[in-house]
């Protein structure tokens, strides 16, 4: 197994972390938050450093400090499927944790990225003193799960053009935009975007070029610069 290297220095403690505002760990006190970052470790992953790999055991729970992260998984076509992505707050790899199972999936950092590390056994003792703590999970297991149903209809009842532009604005949403408030904030291969709308690399360069043909988006090497939100959302058949 990769071993990172270049381990940070210092990691903000736990409860004077930002991102705990908006992860399971919003449920706890700052003395508990406090007492939690104690038992924590943190590692420095460059991009495209694994973090876990799928059948390996869980040993404890990671949670995102800073940078970006994809949870992918090999189809039996052996090609990689990107089943969802992760950011500053988010914990990966608790299902497995929780189900005392092994990784149904692998998780790579997609760009300079610290993971906050929390041994097992401290995971497990939070769950089961704190019933709000418990319920944060829950949640998560639910929003997840509500994802994933939502994800398998679109793949039936979507066209691809639909689904191509909900996977823009979803990661406009969840990456966010540059300084001309249009220009989506990552680099994502067309293999990356055809993936995350379950079609081909071909189909989704197509489609991505009709879209710049109808001045819906302006493609700028790796990066797309929306042109037209409200035509993305009407593509995707949302509601604005």
């Amino acid at each position: 197994m990769l071993i990172p290297a270049n381990k940070p220095k210092e990691v903000t403690p736990c409860d004077k972390c930002g991102s705990a505002h908006g992860s399971i760990f919003c449920a706890l006190s700052k003395i508990e938050l406090a007492a939690l970052s104690e038992s924590k470790s943190h590692i420095f992953y460059k991009k495209g450093q694994m973090i876990f790999y799928e059948r390996n055991h869980p040993q404890g729970l990671h949670c995102i400090h800073s940078g970006k992260v994809k949870i992918h998984k090999l189809g039996p076509d052996g090609k990689d499927q990107i089943l969802r992505l992760a950011k500053a707050g988010n914990v990966i790899g608790y299902r497995a944790l929780l189900s005392d199972d092994h990784y149904r999936a692998s998780a790579t950092a997609m760009e300079d990225s610290v993971i906050c590390f929390f041994p097992k056994a401290v995971y497990q003792t939070q769950i089961i003193t704190n019933p709000s703590l418990s319920m944060q999970i829950i949640k998560l297991l639910s929003t997840d799960l509500k994802s994933a149903e939502q994800k398998a209809m679109n793949m039936v009842q979507k066209q691809v053009r639909e689904r191509i532009a909900e996977t823009i604005l979803m990661l406009k949403e969840f990456f966010g935009l540059e300084a001309d408030n249009a220009t989506i904030n990552t680099v994502l291969t067309r293999e990356s975007i055809g993936n995350l709308s379950g079609t081909t690399t071909e189909t989704a360069i197509r489609t991505l070029s009709d879209f710049y043909k109808g001045k819906t988006i302006d493609l700028i090497g790796k990066k797309i610069k929306i042109l037209n939100n409200k035509e993305l959302i009407k593509i995707a058949n949302l509601s604005d």
